[in-house]
């Protein structure tokens, strides 16, 4: 007894013949054989031998950090996993590393995505050599986490990461913008046409597949532009990387409230950001009660639908406006009536906010003859010194969109400034012409700040 080591249920251990410097273990003296994960195993012939080749994620959730391994075919065995099911394994021997202790133990090889722990030791490992107290855990030590980002992680920022734009065009302005900087700054940048993308629903093989059969399931982030019209189809390949363990700059679940306008706006209001008066309603029977509701005329019909001040109409008189919301209505379209901020004189305020802070931001003005209707229609764009209201304004409207990039339209009016919308792809072209600031460079590095080393 004295001459075993004790051990938690848990334990740090490393593998040095197959080159992984740490990976966590289950202890589990109910199961006979010690368990590796393993992907993409492969025998081949090393001097008339057989030997596996085989890729190990090393730390649970991490898909991205990878080793190769390579070691001989001992067995083939007949396993039955804690779930019941048998399944054919291959057997290697290898040094394990426990401590300060080194010995060699017999591994199957497996698939554990849907387990908690990459590697799990077994009692044939452990006999003669360990005693486990079940209530303990680490008592071997752990890796700190600047241990693990050296292992794993720091590799990464060396070689750069796989970056997807997911978008429409890519001609676009704001789209090449953001290729050039992330390849400015080192890392793998790929335009991916939402059109040419499509995806593999499956609880154990998940995958997203692009035209031609090309598989997308080794990106490290992806970078969702998605244009009003693909929003539904755009978010669910968003949500597929997500699935995937890759990093979204802008969640599928922001994106998808964000376009919202109805709701997008409640949730603005609940966070106690104030907005022009709006009001919406089902029954055409209710239009003259919606326009005293919003202050009269002139008064903005939005429809919910609409994008970008597309959908928008200013109608000036009372007459214009029962026009105008009852022919919405008799189409079944969703409205929203709004105040018409007269003192605003056509002008809003465009913030960007990159990872919770305002990065930039622009005064927008509607051409001569144009309306602005609060909301960007053209025009000119230039530099303006923004409050900290504002800001503070635009930063808490990003953060209740759990946007990490947003573009916040702010009107000022007689009651102090008011949040217009929250556009989750905002275009750099207007603000980066008339501010001339790296704001895609920007976008870039809150990737490289928030792609996650899980452990």
């Amino acid at each position: 007894m004295q001459d075993k080591t004790l051990i938690g249920s848990e334990e740090w251990c490393a593998f040095p013949q197959l080159g992984i410097p740490a990976i966590k273990a289950r202890i589990d003296s109910g199961a006979k054989t010690s368990a590796l994960h393993a992907i993409n195993i492969k025998i081949f012939q090393k001097n008339n031998v057989d030997w596996l080749r085989f890729d190990i994620n090393p730390i649970q959730n991490n898909s991205k950090s990878i080793i190769h391994c390579e070691a001989q075919l001992i067995d083939q065995r007949i396993v039955k996993s804690s779930s019941g099911t048998r399944e054919k394994r291959y057997v290697i021997r290898t040094e394990l590393k426990l401590g300060e202790h080194n010995f060699t133990i017999e591994l199957t090889l497996t698939n554990r995505d849907s387990m908690g722990y990459r590697m799990l030791l077994g009692r044939e490992a452990m006999v003669g050599r360990l005693i486990v107290d079940p209530e303990r855990r680490f008592e071997l030590g752990q890796p700190s986490s600047e241990s693990l980002k050296e292992y794993y992680y720091n590799d990464f920022k060396k070689k750069g990461l796989k970056i997807g734009l997911l978008a429409s065009n890519p001609e676009l302005y704001s789209n090449k913008r953001i290729i050039e900087a992330g390849e400015m700054r080192g890392h793998e940048m790929h335009f991916l046409n939402l059109k040419y993308c499509y995806m593999k629903l499956s609880a154990s093989n998940p995958e997203i597949h692009y035209r031609g059969g090309l598989v997308l399931n080794d990106f490290d982030a992806i970078i969702p532009r998605i244009r009003p019209s693909m929003t539904y189809y755009g978010c669910a390949l968003t949500r597929q990387f997500e699935a995937l363990k890759v990093f979204a700059l802008n969640s599928a679940s922001a994106i998808t409230q964000s376009r919202d306008k109805l709701y997008s706006l409640q949730l603005l209001l609940n966070n106690g950001i104030d907005i022009p008066t709006t009001g919406f309603a089902n029954s055409p029977l209710d239009t003259d009660d919606l326009i005293k509701m919003v202050g009269g005329s002139p008064l903005i019909v939005k429809l919910l639908e609409g994008t970008q001040g597309k959908g928008v109409v200013l109608a000036e008189t009372k007459k214009a406006a029962e026009s105008v919301i009852n022919a919405f209505k008799s189409l079944n379209a969703n409205i929203l009536v709004q105040e018409f901020i007269k003192e605003a004189n056509g002008k809003d305020l465009r913030l960007f906010v990159v990872d919770g802070k305002v990065v930039a931001a622009m005064q927008r003005e509607a051409a001569p003859g144009e309306f602005r209707a609060n909301i960007h229609m053209g025009g000119s764009a230039s530099i303006v010194k923004v409050t900290s209201e504002e800001k503070k304004i635009a930063i808490r409207a990003a953060k209740a969109m759990n946007l990490r990039v947003a573009g916040v339209d702010i009107i000022r009016s007689s009651k102090g400034p008011l949040l217009l919308e929250v556009n989750s792809s905002p275009g750099l072209e207007g603000i980066e012409g008339a501010t001339q600031k790296d704001i895609a460079g920007e976008m870039i590095k809150a990737i490289e700040k928030n792609f996650k080393f899980h452990s």
